[in-house]
């Protein structure tokens, strides 16, 4: 993969969605309500200006994202937020513009050996999570990684693939998920980050969901493969391109930023292997150049095949990414085959006994 280094995903925006960046990408569980109440006052100041239009591509990470293309005007803007669309942009928060967009090499895909291979990987994920320190209360859960991503910039009506560079992203997390904090450049515009914890601003607490999901909650969770993928159908009804790929995509997204516990973690795979359409793909590539096997789907509509990357010899998830495999048609056909949509490494999963503290600090 070409390394020009930086939810989560492909976007389209212009130099006037730098006050946007911010507050749009990938908002963490909690979170959602308050940007949406800062981004209305920020739109209230916008509409006293002169704006420029660009198309948003739709992408989806950690929120249900619509198959729709939305103008960048001010009621778009608010309506992106709503839907969880994320926006990218230069932003000023940290991660910087690095140039031309990251690419790989298409790997083959198979339907050969996905139950076989799913059925290893779930047997080492019960291994890997009988091992993991158990959560008290007061304690929090600390997920370290490295991301990247590609995008469509459209700058002055001239519209061209980049990418932001590769970054930290730190995040904290209590179990019953009320409190919190995030370190991340594509995020925060400060370097110390930003509380999570609730209630927000407004004084909402959202409860948890299959979309933001607390460790309590993911405790609760029914561990039968069979009934799980019932109800994460059932609960992400209408959202994404297809029910099979949201499902995909619901159970992705468990596995990148959340703390699964021993019983849900293994079944988690066996759910996977219960989708239509998954496949294997023989060499994928994290963020950080580990490489190795991955489960992957392909998203029909969008063209792009989400892929989560395990180690080929010990199984254990390493991190995922986002690859477009097929060309699309109007703006989209800038995003080329090959093109690597978002990639993210998972680096450190693990307790703290306090916010902020990192298991190097604990040690």
């Amino acid at each position: 993969m070409t390394v020009n280094t930086s939810r989560n995903h492909p976007a389209e925006g212009d130099g006037d969605a730098e006050l946007l960046s911010a507050t749009a990408r990938d908002l963490p569980p909690g979170r959602h309500q308050f940007h949406k109440e800062r981004l209305m006052a920020q739109i209230h100041d916008m509409r006293q200006t002169e704006q420029t239009t660009a198309p948003v591509r739709e992408r989806r990470r950690r929120f249900p994202r619509p198959a729709i293309a939305l103008p960048l005007t001010a009621a778009a803007l608010a309506a992106a937020v709503v839907a969880g669309v994320t926006l990218s942009g230069n932003g000023g928060n940290g991660v910087q513009d690095a140039g031309p967009a990251l690419t790989t090499t298409i790997g083959a895909a198979t339907t050969k050996g996905v139950p076989q291979l799913l059925g290893q990987i779930s047997l080492a994920a019960a291994e890997t999570s009988a091992s993991r320190p158990d959560v008290k209360p007061g304690q929090y859960i600390y997920i370290k990684s490295e991301s990247a991503d590609s995008y469509v910039s459209s700058v002055d009506g001239n519209s061209s693939l980049a990418s932001h560079p590769l970054h930290t992203r730190q995040v904290w997390r209590s179990p019953d998920g009320t409190k919190g904090w995030l370190i991340d450049p594509a995020v925060n515009k400060s370097p110390e980050g930003e509380t999570l914890s609730l209630p927000d601003e407004q004084g909402n607490t959202p409860k948890p969901s299959l979309n933001g999901p607390s460790y309590d909650y993911l405790t609760k969770l029914t561990t039968d493969p069979d009934k799980l993928l019932a109800k994460i159908y059932t609960e992400t009804k209408g959202q994404g391109n297809s029910p099979d790929q949201e499902a995909f995509t619901t159970i992705g997204d468990l596995l990148g930023e959340s703390y699964p516990p021993a019983e849900l973690y293994p079944a988690l795979f066996k759910a996977a292997a219960k989708i239509p359409g998954v496949v294997v793909v023989d060499d994928a590539t994290d963020a950080v150049g580990r490489h190795g096997v991955a489960v992957a789907r392909l998203d029909e509509t969008s063209g792009e095949r989400e892929e989560w990357i395990f180690d080929k010899k010990s199984h254990v998830f390493l991190g995922e990414r986002s690859v477009q495999v097929r060309r699309n048609s109007g703006t989209d056909s800038l995003i080329t085959p090959g093109t690597v949509l978002f990639t993210s490494a998972i680096l450190e999963r693990t307790v703290v006994d306090g916010i902020k503290q990192t298991p190097a600090a604990k040690s």
